[in-house]
This record gives structure tokens, C-alpha cells and sequence, in this order.
């Protein structure tokens, strides 16, 4: 696991939509996400220009970027940008189709967290072949259809997530319809966490939403990072942490 990030963030990864948030804002909804155990925040927003991104970005992490790390989709000019205007962003995912993750390693620095999004068995092998240290997780899907994400490969279900999962020593996050009743199976598949969009953000209460995916997965197991033996150890560095796809 890499120093920038402590486990215990990938449990819940909330990836924001807007759309499925109307009409409430996307920052109050992130917030109580966080307040029910989200431990990770990705602001997505295929939609809006860069302007508008950089704008939703700042007021996210404004509100909750001290207490978990907040990151952007694809743009590691808009983090960039918002790591400019002050405002506490941890980083970027990007996907197959983005900036060549090598490539926004540079750009964002030896600081910021970056996740990669991998489903095929050759993505997998390329992201587990990347120097040390590149990647700080994999989000790993789709897992089930999904209409957030319409262009998401073929669905993997449980056990391709899980062979999947096994190709790479670098975490995986279940991303693509994950739904509270899937958690169990994910983690004893292998996940390190879920990521979630329309399971929280068209939920009528999103903390209480967040709760229920984070007890699903945690009581299924080990606490995250644990050892056979014990707890795990705190995390050397990184913001402190606490159904959807991409």
C-alpha cells in the first residue's frame, strides 16, 4: 500500500454525479456521504467545462478535503488548478483513455494520490508492470452494468472482479453497480473497497447510504490492511480517511 494513502480511504470511494444528486448540491451530498463513512471522494463531472470543474473541485474539497482525500476524474490539469486556488485536493484518477498514467505521475507529482482505472487482463498486467510507487490503487470494473458510466467494458461479476483482483498486487477498488448486498462477496473476492456512485448520490439519505455499504464490507472481514495477527499499522503519510461505477 502505498505511504499516501492509508487503507482504511478505500473502503468507500464515493465517485460524485451530478445529475443524480438534483437537486440538492453536490458538495452538501459529499458531505454527508463522509459524515456515513465514505472515506475517499472522486468529483466527476463528464459534463462540465473545465472551469466548472475546477469550481465544483475546490468547493468539494473545501468542505470535506481536510478530512478525507478528495480527488478529480481524468483531469490533472483541473487538480492542478485547484491545488493553485489553495484548496485541499490529494489528487487524480485517470483512465485507459486519459493522460498515460506515467505520464500524469509527472504532472501531479510525487505527493498527490493517483488511481487507475483496469479491467482486461492486459491493463492489469501493464498497471502491476509499472515502476513503484505510480499507482496508488486500481479501480477494477465494471463489476455489473451500469447506466452512470455507459461505455464501461463487459460486466466481470463477482468472480471475474476476483480473477481480476488476483493478476495485480496493487489494491483494487470494486467499481460498476456495487450494491450493498455485493460488499461481502468483494471483499472475500479480494477488494480493498468499493467505489460508488448512483448507491449514494441518488440515495435519499446519502450518509445513511454510506453507512450501510461501509458496515456491509467491514463486517465481512478483517479490518482493511490488517495482518492475520492484528490491526493495521497506521498509514506513513497521506489525508487521514475514516452502487455505482465509474
Amino acid at each position: 500500500m502505498s505511504a499516501r494513502l492509508d487503507p482504511a480511504a478505500l473502503v468507500l470511494h464515493l465517485v460524485t454525479d451530478t445529475a443524480l444528486s438534483a437537486p440538492r448540491q453536490v458538495p452538501d451530498v459529499v458531505a454527508a456521504a463522509v459524515a456515513g463513512g465514505a472515506g475517499m471522494v472522486q468529483v466527476r463531472d463528464k459534463h462540465a467545462s473545465a472551469r466548472e470543474l475546477t469550481a465544483l473541485l475546490v468547493a468539494v474539497a473545501e468542505r470535506v478535503g481536510r478530512a478525507v482525500p478528495v480527488l478529480v476524474d481524468d483531469r490533472a490539469d483541473v487538480y492542478l488548478a485547484a491545488r493553485a486556488a489553495g484548496a485541499p485536493v490529494a489528487g487524480v484518477h485517470v483512465g485507459q483513455a486519459d493522460l498515460p498514467v506515467e505520464l500524469a505521475r509527472r504532472v501531479v507529482g510525487p505527493d498527490a494520490v493517483l488511481g487507475l482505472s483496469a479491467a482486461s487482463a492486459g491493463e492489469l498486467a501493464a498497471a502491476s508492470a509499472l515502476p513503484p510507487g505510480t499507482v496508488d490503487y486500481l479501480g477494477v470494473g465494471a463489476v455489473h452494468a451500469t447506466r452512470t458510466k455507459p461505455d464501461h467494458p463487459a460486466p466481470l461479476g463477482v468472480e471475474g472482479f476476483a480473477r481480476a483482483a488476483a493478476r495485480t498486487g496493487l489494491p483494487c477498488l470494486a467499481i460498476g453497480g456495487v450494491r450493498v448486498e455485493d460488499a461481502a462477496p468483494l471483499r472475500t473476492a479480494g477488494a480493498a473497497g468499493l467505489a460508488v456512485v448512483s448507491g449514494i448520490c441518488a440515495a435519499p439519505d446519502p450518509a445513511a447510504a454510506a453507512a450501510r455499504y461501509v458496515r456491509a464490507f467491514t463486517a465481512s472481514g478483517r479490518a482493511p490492511g490488517a495482518g492475520p495477527d492484528g490491526p493495521p499499522e497506521p498509514a506513513a503519510a497521506g489525508p487521514a480517511a475514516g452502487e455505482g461505477a465509474r
